[in-house]
């Protein structure tokens, strides 16, 4: 995943970050980086129940350095661990 961040959208888009960010609150109430770990938290779910990957691959093909990065997202946006997600 080559756009993380805010910045990144941004300067796809060659906008500066803060109208990004303002236009992005203003029509929908939810900021840039919300948006991304949203869509990021999407596909890992996805990945989760439709690959046979291990959690460390998908954390790594999602642009997390370390699993246990990627562990802690998920954690705190699921209430859950990955590996209990997919047992689900």
């Amino acid at each position: 995943m080559n756009l993380r961040t805010a910045f990144d959208f941004a300067a796809q888009l060659s906008i500066h970050v803060n109208h990004l960010n303002k236009a992005l609150k203003d029509a929908t109430g939810k900021s840039t980086s919300d948006h991304i770990s949203d869509r990021v938290l999407q596909e890992a779910k996805a990945l989760l129940r439709h690959t046979d990957w291990n959690v460390s691959e998908i954390g790594y093909c999602l642009g997390f350095q370390e699993p246990a990065h990627f562990n802690n997202f998920f954690k705190k946006k699921t209430q859950l661990t990955p590996r209990t997600f997919r047992a689900a």
